[in-house]
């Protein structure tokens, strides 16, 4: 019964259906998404959007390698997810303590040193949680009758990358006027940093 209402889907209907999902399943809370948000607490917008940036692309490499079927090849070698786990939260333990320890917007100098477009694009392709979650929206779409074809899934999902991470930004770029004041700047820098750990740690025991 469930499987001939799903056959009957109409396009737009199965559209509307894949853009929820991306948005419950890659718009909740991780690694990635919260990273954005503490960086854009704690540099601002413009300072932010480079590492943004990165994260963006590396995450729409993940959506590609999961369509393609790279992501299942490479974690069927051994060692290889082991790797991949380590390298983000290796990272992101060096990002929380950048974030934490990032002084008020009203004392950096045009010289500061922030989260860049590289450090972001390796997050995100090391980053567990977006394989996982990408692999559920893309399988869970394709297991319907696509009227969608992958292509359309493609784009959608891309743009819901896009824009799932403009939010979060935007999210914590809404903090940015507190930090100027060194003690809310402290206190916000050190609550981002420490729920990214705490995002980042949730998403390793799924």
């Amino acid at each position: 019964m469930a499987g001939g209402i799903l056959n009957e889907a109409q396009p737009w209907q199965q559209l509307l259906a894949l853009i929820v999902a991306a948005t419950v399943v890659m718009g909740s809370p991780g690694p990635a998404t919260i990273s954005v948000t503490a960086v854009g607490a704690a540099f601002g917008l413009r300072p932010s959007l480079g590492y943004t940036s990165g994260v963006v692309l590396g995450t729409i490499a993940v959506l590609l390698a999961v369509a393609a079927g790279i992501f299942g090849i490479l974690t069927s070698v051994p060692g290889v997810a082991p790797v991949l786990a380590i390298a983000s939260a290796a990272y992101i333990l060096y990002l929380a303590f950048r974030i934490a320890t990032a002084p008020p917007l009203t004392e950096r100098g045009s010289t500061a040193t922030k989260p860049d477009f590289l450090g972001g694009f390796m997050l995100a392709v090391a980053n567990p949680k977006a394989y996982v979650a990408i692999a559920a929206v893309f399988a869970g779409a394709a297991s319907q009758a696509d009227a969608l074809g992958v292509s359309t899934r493609l784009l959608v999902l891309a743009a819901m990358i896009v824009a799932i991470h403009v939010v979060w930004l935007l999210a914590g770029t809404a903090f940015a006027r507190f930090l100027r004041h060194p003690l809310a700047s402290r206190i916000i820098n050190l609550l981002f940093a420490s729920t990214l750990v705490l995002a980042t740690a949730l998403a390793a025991l799924r």
